[in-house]
């Protein structure tokens, strides 16, 4: 298997913090408690720096790719959350029946859709794609236009996913 630079750079300076903090930590143990401190203040400062490192290896990978999206399920929520809001705005945008939607409901659904496109997480991919779907619905007139937008913006969502 592997791995990815950004991946080698986070090993390589983890490896290095925790060489640190072991030989900090025995020295600072060495002055304060004699041998037995040293052991107990390197196993400790070594242990803690690895740790550290460890739950902060999702954040240092994506420092080095941000274009990368981690498989946190965040971003993939709220590409979830701009589809329905999107989908619903479309419904009511193009409703089956002429009574069917009230327009202060539509309104409602729009100004939802356009809060939720609005997220920073967003995949650039997703929040293009989301772009084009609210504007072939805002325009309004072609129907089938706006569909094809809602399904870009459907596909769009589910490579986002990745390998799943």
């Amino acid at each position: 298997m592997e791995s990815s630079l950004a991946t080698r750079i986070h090993l390589l300076v983890t490896f290095v913090l925790v060489t640190c903090a072991v030989v900090g930590g025995a020295c600072f143990g060495l002055l304060a408690g004699g041998r037995m401190g040293a052991v107990v203040a390197a196993g400790a400062a070594g242990l803690g720096a690895g740790i550290g490192s460890f739950l902060a290896r999702r954040q240092v990978i994506s420092f080095f790719q941000p274009e990368a999206v981690l498989a946190d399920g965040y971003a993939e929520g709220i590409a979830d959350a701009v589809l329905m809001s999107i989908a619903t705005y479309h419904a009511a945008a193009f409703p089956l029946t002429s009574d069917g939607v009230s327009e202060e409901e539509r309104d409602a659904r729009r100004t939802l859709a356009y809060r939720v496109c609005a997220f920073d997480s967003l995949p650039l991919r997703v929040r293009v794609s989301a772009a084009g779907a609210l504007e072939a619905i805002d325009r309004g007139r072609d129907a089938e236009h706006a569909q094809a937008a809602v399904k870009d913006l459907t596909l769009a969502v589910y490579e986002h996913r990745g390998g799943r």
